[in-house]
Order: structure tokens, then sequence, then C-alpha cells
């Protein structure tokens, strides 16, 4: 035990003798010589005793306690790392089994090409097959006549020979009309239109898809605005209180004190919109065309058909609704005071959480893709709460640059993004809710009263809607 103290961790047969106050280190005398030549503060230890005192019952409650830490860190690690190993083996069953469906569409598109092929087929071989059967039988006919015609020319039989010339000659007639109107192929081929699109797409893609680490931050390149204005629009003040993007590129925006619904392309044009009876607070995606629209206490659904916004099915709940999100057929909704669970059909289900302290604790509220959390922002004490889905609260995060949380969306890849309203943030937090990883963008960048914002998967971007702004910011990201 002595010599585990006494010797020098470096020069191992080297005790220790000095220590040099400069760099607080203990030395010995091989230390001196090669680190602290220029240091002008070095004593001996046994002098450097002498003016310090030592709590050694401190100093082993100390060790205890970091002891303590380090074991829990490395069960920690430990637990990450089976983690690890669960996750990229559940992801390689994913990768599986989309392969399998990709296989299974390419088989379908297959077997629909291969059963087109032998109708035509069949279809082609019934007509010359008939064709052939037409020939033989007025082969067959001519070749009777022929001989009847020879029977006759050694015999004078006007009359036959009148009724021999004529059938003779409508056969005739017959079969020169069925030659000119079928004229002969001695090569009849089936053509094979190959659908180029599939192969090009495929070509295009360099991966099934983005394995992604959700403790990474996303990484902004460039910024881009686009105006959501148009004409009729009767605020100038604009809010634009949600955003979603479509499988198809579309995004669509909820104008909140325009009272309308606004389709924008691929390339962020606006193309369509559509009005709704109040002033929408959220919006969600249902299906690959289909939204869900909340204002007062209503849930509007609204499609996308041939490039236009059309109003569906709506129902009505007991409270009124500020944000909603969507998971597997699952709704929930926020009311401002509390979290609820509802079928897609408007049946409701339970109450998950409730702060009933004023209309702002439980604003707006997302799903994490494996639907084990709901993120909920609290927009009155600048807090974004985890939930299970059982309601029960997991964690609290907060942060200086996240004040007034309002929108938010979780990606399909787990990273939780959140608007601070009265911070002009957004930024990216892990998926347990505990830390931020990065302040993807802030006033400097354009950023005011940031109201909703969405991740584009189509385009790798992420969108922001503005507060009393008629823009909203695309991020390009790495």
């Amino acid at each position: 035990m002595e010599d585990l103290l006494m010797n020098c961790a470096v020069h191992k047969e080297k005790k220790l003798k000095m220590f040099c106050q400069d760099h607080s280190q203990l030395c010995c005398t091989d230390c001196v010589l090669l680190n602290h030549r220029q240091c002008t503060n070095m004593t001996l230890i046994s002098e450097a005793v002498k003016t310090q005192s030592f709590d050694m019952q401190q100093l082993s409650n100390n060790l205890q306690t970091i002891v303590k830490e380090l074991k829990e860190f490395k069960s920690k690690q430990k637990a990450s790392l089976q983690s690890i190993e669960k996750s990229c083996n559940e992801k390689l069953q994913e990768i599986n089994d989309l392969r399998k469906k990709l296989n299974a569409a390419l088989d379908a598109l297959e077997k629909t090409t291969l059963k087109e092929l032998d109708k035509i087929k069949t279809t082609m071989l019934t007509s010359k097959n008939n064709d052939l059967d037409n020939c033989r039988r007025m082969k067959d006919d001519l070749h009777t006549l022929g001989e009847a015609v020879n029977c006759l020319c050694d015999k004078s039989e006007k009359e036959m020979e009148f009724i021999a010339s004529k059938i003779c000659l409508e056969k005739i007639q017959e079969s020169e009309s069925y030659l000119k109107e079928n004229t002969v192929k001695v090569q009849s081929s089936i053509v094979f239109q190959a659908n180029t699109d599939i192969e090009q797409y495929l070509s295009k893609r360099s991966c099934l898809g983005r394995i992604v680490d959700i403790m990474q931050s996303f990484t902004v390149q460039r910024k881009s605005e686009y105006t959501v204005r148009i004409q009729s629009d009767f605020y100038q003040d604009f809010q634009i209180i949600g955003i979603c993007s479509l499988p198809s590129g579309q995004v669509i925006v909820a104008d909140f004190r325009n009272k309308k619904v606004k389709l924008l392309d691929q390339h962020y044009n606006m193309i369509r919109h559509c009005d709704v009876s109040g002033n929408p607070q959220d919006i969600c995606q249902i299906t690959s065309s289909e939204v869900a629209v909340t204002f007062n206490k209503i849930v509007q659904f609204i499609s996308v058909s041939n490039g236009q916004l059309v109003n569906g099915r709506k129902f009505s709940v007991q409270h009124y609704v500020k944000g909603i999100a969507h998971l597997k057929g699952e709704l929930y909704i926020t009311s401002g005071t509390a979290l609820y669970h509802y079928t897609l059909t408007g049946s409701f289900v339970k109450k998950l959480y409730e702060d009933a302290g004023d209309s702002v604790r439980v604003f707006k509220c997302s799903v994490s893709p494996a639907g084990d959390r709901i993120y909920v922002t609290n927009h009155r004490q600048h807090k974004l709460l985890t939930l299970a889905t059982d309601g029960t609260l997991i964690s609290t995060f907060t942060d200086p640059e996240l004040q007034n949380p309002q929108g938010l969306q979780v990606t399909p890849a787990g990273q939780v993004l959140v608007c601070g309203y009265s911070s002009h943030t957004v930024i990216q937090v892990d998926g347990e809710g505990n830390k931020k990883l990065a302040t993807l963008a802030s006033r400097k960048d354009g950023l005011s009263q940031p109201a909703s914002v969405c991740y584009n998967t189509n385009t790798h971007q992420i969108i922001v809607g503005l507060t009393n702004n008629s823009k909203i910011i695309v991020m390009d990201l790495e």
C-alpha cells in the first residue's frame, strides 16, 4: 500500500519527493527534470505538509462518492451497450422487412406484367389459330371445287358448269378478300416497354433509408425564406401555427389569423388553400394524403386530391383543442390544461395528463416513432415535458434558450425539435427529453416568435413557421 502511494505513477521505480505548486502536481526527481524545470514554486513534500491539513474522513467519503458515481456510470454504459445492440438488431430486422416489402412489391409487379404477357400471348395465338382454321377450310373448299371442275371439263353440262362457275367465283372472291384483309406476317413479335421510372428512381437512391443516431445533433447548412401570403388574406400579421409535410413532397401549413389551410408544392410555392370555420390551432398527418386540423372544439380532416384541399369528416370534443398528434390510428389532443387520448373516429379513450394552472401549460404535443413517449410543451412555465403513454411524467426539461415553448415535432428517427416562442429559437433535444443537443436557429437567423416546426423527410429540411411574418423559413441540413 505504501508503494502504491509513494511511487511515481509515471516513473514507477521513483519515489515522490516534490510538490509543484504551479501545476498542483506530485513529482519524482525525473518528473522535475523532464517537466518542471521552469516551475518556480517547487517544494519538498516534507515541507508542503507543514502548511496544510487534511480531513481523511472527508477524503474517504469523497472517494466513496465518486466510486459510486463511476459504478452507476459503468452500469449505465453497459446498459447503453446492450441498448445499442438491441437497437441495431431491431433496425436490421426493419431493413430486412423493408427489403421483403420491396421484393413483394416487385414480385406483384412482375406477376401483373406476366399475366398481361400471357393474356396478349393467348389473344395472339387464338387469332393465328383462327387464321389457320379459316385458311385450311377455304383451301379444302377450293381443292374440292377444283376436283369437281376437272370432272366437268370432259362433259358438256351447261347447268352444272354455270353452278360450278358461280360457286368457284364466290369462293375465290372470299379467299382473295380474306387474304387482302389479313396481311401475312411471317414474324409476329410482342414488344415490352419497361417502366424505366422504377429503375431510374432506384438507381438514384443511395440507400434504403437514413441511419440516424438520435443523439447526433443536426447541422444547418443554409436557410431560405418562402412566402405563404395569398391575395385573399385579410390579415397580414400572420401566425403559421402548424406545418405538415406529406410523402408526396407537398407541404400543408395552418394560417391561424386568416383561418386558412394552405397547400405548398415540393418547392414551397403556394398552389391551393381552403377556409376553415375557426382559427386553426395545429395540424398533423393522418395518412399519406390526409391531415387533421384543430380549431375551437373541433377536429377537421382535410385531404389532398388532384392538387386540391378537400374538407372531409370532422368530430367535436367537450374541450378546446390546442395541439394534436397522431400515431398508428391514435390521436393525442391537448386542451391547454390537459392531454387526452382519442380514436380516429373521435371516441374518447382517457385523459392522460392534466395541469390546470392556466390555459397553456399543456400546449402542443408530439409522439415518438416507437409510441413510448409523448412530448408536451408547457408554454407558461418554459418547460418541455416527456410523458409515458399512460401519462406518467418521465422528465422535465428547461433551458435559457427555450422560453415559452410552442410548436414541436419528433422526426421519424426520434429527434425532438422544439420552438422557443419568446427566445426566438428552434432547439434539438435528445429523445429522453433531458438534454439540449443543439440550437438550430435563433433571432440572428431571422427567427421571430417561431410558432411551429416540421421536419421534411423528403428533402432533409426543417421548416419553421413564424408569427407576424408572411414567410416560412426552410433550413437545409447536412
